[in-house]
This record gives C-alpha cells, sequence and structure tokens, in this order.
C-alpha cells in the first residue's frame, strides 16, 4: 500500500513538471510607433520611429520563445508591420501583410502573438503599408539556440546588428506619390548603416562599433533598402560566415560578401590587427551609374590612431561583377553536421531525393497599364483588396473579394498585363519547385513568408528541365530569400506543410508596391487545429467580413 502512494505521488509529481515545462517561455514588448525627423543621409525627413528609436528595439529570444508585441499606432495612417523570415507555423494571422491582416488603425494597438518554432538566426522586422518601408520602422529579430543545443562556433565577445540599404532623400510620401502617378522612383540618394551615413575621413564623436584585441565578435548584417544590392567589408578583417537567414552555414571565409535586398548573414570577426580605428564598408552593387557608398568606425579598446583611408577594393562590377558574386552564392553551403533548430518537415534535409509535385515558373515584367508604370508576374501586377484575402477565406466570401489561380503555373505568352488580386492555390503538403526567370536587366530579390526553400540553383540564360541536373541536391541553404542575377534564373523547393496564406513577394519596394507579388494560399483539408490556429480573438475585421457572422471555428 505504502508503495502504491508513493508510485501515485511520484506519477503526479512527473506530472505536474510536464504540464509546467509544456509552454515555452514568453518575452513581452510594448511599442509605440511615432513620426520622428531621421537624416541618414544628412537631409532631415519625417520617419518612423519605435519606442523613439531608429533602429528600433531588438527582439533578442531563443528558439521556441514566444512573441508577445503590443504596437500602438500613433501615426496618423494604417500600420502593420512584418516579421521578415519568421515562418509563423500555422499562424498566418500573425503574419502582418495586407492579404493577411487588416493594419492598425492610427490612435489604436494590436497585439501580435507567435512563436519562433523551430528556429534559429538573423532576421528583422518593418512595416509593410503603404510605403512605409521608405520611411524606416525596421529593427532586428535574433533568434539563439537553446542552451542544450551545442552552436558550431564559440560564443562571441559581442552581438552586433548592422543595418544597411539605399536611401532617398525625397522621403517616403514624397516617393509614394510618384509611384501612384505611374512613374520610377529612380536611383536612392545614397548609403545608410544603422540609418547613418559617412564618408572617408568625417570625424566620428562615437565608433558604430568596439572590439577588444583578441576577442571575436558576431556581426548580423540585414540589407533593409528599397531596391539596391550591396557590398559589405570590413577594413583589415576577415569574414568567417556563420550562418545565412537562419541556417548555419559551412564556415568559409570572405574578403567581401553581397548581400541583397531583404537578405539577412551572420558572420564572425576576429579583433587581431593593430589596435586603431578601422572602416566597414558599404557599397552598392549593379547600379549602372556611378557607386553608392558609406562607411562606419569600428574601433578597437585602447587602440591609438584613426582608421586609414586605404580601402579594400570593391569586387567587379558588369557581367564580370555578376559571374562574381553568382560564385559567392554557389560557395555558401549548408553545414549539415551542425546541431540547430530545423523548419523543414522530417526527412526534408535529404530534399534531394523528394519526388517534385508540382513546378511553378515566374517571369517577373516592368510594363504599362493606362499609361502607369507596373510590375508583374506572369502577366498578373498584384492589387491588394480593403478585405485581407486570408479574412475572405476564413469567412467563406472568396467569391465576393478575389478569384484563384488568375496567374498559371507557367509563364504567359501574351504581353498583356491584368491588374487583379494574385493568389494561388497550392496543395498542403505538397513538395515544390518554384523557378525564378529574370528576363530584365536589373537584378531581382525574392521572399517566402511562412517557409524557408532550399535554394537550389543561381544560372544565367533561361531555365530548362533539364538544369535539374545542375542543382545542388545535397547541402543547398535552406533560406527564405533568393536574388536573380539580370538575364538569369534561380530555382528553390521546398514542402508546402504551413497551412496558411503567405506572400511570395519582390523585396524591391516599388516593384513590390506596384504588383510584383502573389499569395500562396495553402489550405488544410482538415480544417484541423492540428493544422492551422483559429482566427485570434483581438484580430480587427474590416472590409466585408465586419458585419458577417463569424464561422465555426476549427477544431482539435
Amino acid at each position: 500500500m505504502e508503495r502504491t502512494s508513493i508510485t501515485v505521488v511520484s506519477l503526479l509529481v512527473c506530472l505536474t513538471f510536464v504540464l509546467v515545462k509544456a509552454e515555452d517561455p514568453y518575452l513581452r514588448f510594448e511599442w509605440n510607433v511615432t513620426y520622428g525627423t531621421i537624416a541618414p543621409l544628412g537631409v532631415p525627413l519625417q520617419g518612423i520611429l519605435i519606442n523613439g528609436q531608429l533602429p528600433g528595439p531588438r527582439i533578442n529570444c531563443t528558439s521556441n520563445n514566444n512573441i508577445v508585441v503590443n504596437v500602438f499606432n500613433h501615426l496618423d495612417e494604417p500600420l502593420l508591420l512584418t516579421w521578415n523570415g519568421i515562418q509563423q507555423r500555422k499562424n498566418s494571422w500573425q503574419d502582418g501583410t495586407p492579404g493577411t491582416m487588416c493594419p492598425i488603425m492610427p490612435g489604436t494597438n494590436f497585439t501580435y502573438r507567435f512563436q519562433v518554432k523551430d528556429q534559429i538566426g538573423s532576421f528583422f522586422y518593418f512595416p509593410t503599408t503603404d510605403l512605409h518601408r521608405a520611411a524606416g520602422g525596421f529593427g532586428a529579430i535574433n533568434v539563439h539556440s537553446r542552451a542544450l543545443i551545442p552552436v558550431p562556433f564559440d560564443n562571441p565577445a559581442d552581438d552586433y546588428s548592422v543595418f544597411v540599404g539605399d536611401w532617398y532623400n525625397k522621403g517616403y510620401k514624397s516617393l509614394k506619390k510618384i509611384l501612384d502617378g505611374g512613374r520610377t522612383i529612380g536611383r536612392p540618394d545614397g548609403i545608410h548603416i544603422n540609418g547613418k551615413s559617412l564618408k572617408v575621413g568625417d570625424k566620428v564623436a562615437e565608433p558604430l562599433y568596439k572590439m577588444e584585441a583578441g576577442k571575436t565578435y558576431r556581426y548580423r548584417f540585414c540589407n533593409v533598402g528599397m531596391r539596391t544590392s550591396v557590398n559589405v567589408r570590413i577594413q583589415g578583417h576577415p569574414m568567417k560566415l556563420v550562418e545565412l537567414e537562419g541556417s548555419h552555414t559551412v564556415q568559409n571565409v570572405y574578403e567581401s560578401l553581397d548581400l541583397h535586398v531583404g537578405q539577412c548573414l551572420s558572420v564572425l570577426v576576429t579583433a587581431d590587427q593593430e589596435p586603431k580605428d578601422y572602416y566597414m564598408i558599404v557599397s552598392s552593387r549593379f547600379l549602372k551609374q556611378a557607386e553608392l557608398s558609406s562607411v562606419s568606425i569600428i574601433r578597437y579598446a585602447n587602440g591609438k590612431g584613426p582608421a586609414s583611408s586605404d580601402l579594400p577594393a570593391p569586387p567587379p562590377e558588369n557581367t564580370q561583377g555578376i559571374a562574381w558574386s553568382m560564385n559567392q552564392f554557389r560557395s555558401f553551403r549548408w553545414n549539415l553536421t551542425a546541431s540547430a533548430a530545423r523548419p523543414n518537415p522530417q526527412g526534408s534535409y535529404h530534399y534531394g531525393q523528394i519526388n517534385i509535385t508540382r513546378t511553378f515558373k515566374i517571369v517577373n515584367s516592368r510594363s504599362e497599364v493606362d499609361g502607369k508604370l507596373r510590375y508583374a508576374l506572369n502577366g498578373i501586377s498584384h492589387t491588394d483588396s480593403e478585405t485581407p484575402f486570408k479574412l475572405a477565406e476564413y469567412f467563406g466570401a472568396t467569391d465576393k473579394v478575389f478569384k484563384y489561380d488568375l496567374m498559371g503555373d507557367e509563364p504567359s505568352t501574351s504581353d498583356k498585363v491584368t491588374v487583379a488580386s494574385n493568389i494561388k492555390n497550392a496543395t498542403f503538403r505538397n513538395f515544390v519547385e518554384i523557378v525564378f526567370e529574370n528576363h530584365e536587366k536589373t537584378i531581382q530579390t525574392y521572399h517566402l513568408d511562412g517557409y524557408s526553400f532550399f535554394a537550389v540553383g543561381v544560372e544565367p540564360g533561361k531555365w530548362t528541365p533539364e538544369k535539374r541536373k545542375n542543382y545542388n541536391l545535397v547541402d543547398a541553404i535552406s533560406r527564405h530569400s533568393i536574388q536573380v542575377y539580370p538575364n538569369s534564373w534561380a530555382a528553390v523547393m521546398t514542402t508546402l506543410d504551413n497551412a496558411g496564406l503567405w506572400s511570395l513577394r519582390s523585396e524591391m519596394w516599388e516593384r513590390f508596391y506596384l504588383g510584383q507579388q502573389l499569395y500562396f494560399s495553402v489550405l488544410s483539408p482538415a480544417r484541423s487545429l492540428r493544422d492551422e490556429y483559429n482566427l485570434p480573438d483581438n484580430h480587427p475585421l474590416c472590409g466585408i467580413v465586419k458585419s458577417m457572422p463569424m464561422p465555426s471555428p476549427y477544431k482539435a
């Protein structure tokens, strides 16, 4: 009898422990989004700040943490924030795109709730409404490995976030008027580093970063610009690549790295040079006219002397530069021996052995519709609706808001461009191939919400099925964005196992704003909580669903 009592007590203790441990930790933030004067290139402009900061507050979290962000919109415009690269498993309700959410109206607040499920790495957030991306509002999301999971490098002495990108001195409202008027915003005015721009020889009161001799530091670079690929390098200091868009990489060493719009990567830098100041240099890539650049100061503790004006040379440009950049892309390999959270379905590490069930071949284009500039994918130039498409699906009102599959799986043979909502039906859990083919003379970058994909190939010319023999089917990086060089193609593979509505978009924000995007609708036939969460109780309603009765919720 005594043994039975002890056994029951032990079971109760174990059960209590399991229940206590069942939910992962919560991190809570309160953000006030306001206008503020910013001057990344020295010209004062109205920008968007979060808690008075640019860059905004950093979300420093651990894999599987639950993130709660209460956003107060003090702007006089609607607002949405998206969490670039965070997969929002079963939860496109929190994705922060116009196709999934009603915006946060002026003078109101909304609380985002999501989990960084099975992810590690360097990501960022930014506003998706109107042309707010051109006004700032960005910040870091750094997801660390859990304590028991070894990382394939020693803990750095410090961890620095570096936001780089192009900038315009016209202000975001002026840029929006230009695009709404049917014209291009054209060439940017300069490059910023964390919202500041310096030239060689400029005096600074404080360096942007500090290092101590003999120690190693992690730099997380993100390109938060509007349209320009950049190259990053640090005077006298090689960079060891250790992570790219949520995947540990084979640790190759680079003198400089190309970083395309919307992409993030992490490098380790060891302070092994003479103690003094050094320049970090960020310069534009693949612009038709003169290079744009900016520098910042990295200072050694107890360093003596200014940075040398002898800067490391940038990589080549034009055709030679494209070949150089493609070769660098091919040198990026997934570290298959590293322990880490892996967001892909079980078995997809051997993605090269999975049969492709569907191929989407997507060609971008630039044209005019009714005398105004538009960008399109396979002849469809996307436009948003007053009713978010995800809400229309949930309330059973799609026939009143949009039509599925206006865009074909193959590019159209016609030059005609249709302006309409671009939503593609996709089958839940299918393993698909997406081929991006770029016939234009400018580089492209694409991003897919809700997933990571395997970036298996980038080559010049046009894609044909025979090109699959050139794919990297062993250790391609699992990532969420891909660049497509001029007159070239890129191919990615992924399993559509995350139910929801997901944005596939150009990260070149002029192109995004004028239609170069679509949404994949990935519906679970089961309508089960095992596959997708219900509409959150605090989710605002807008458009035609505002007056409709609530549908029956998903069940377990």
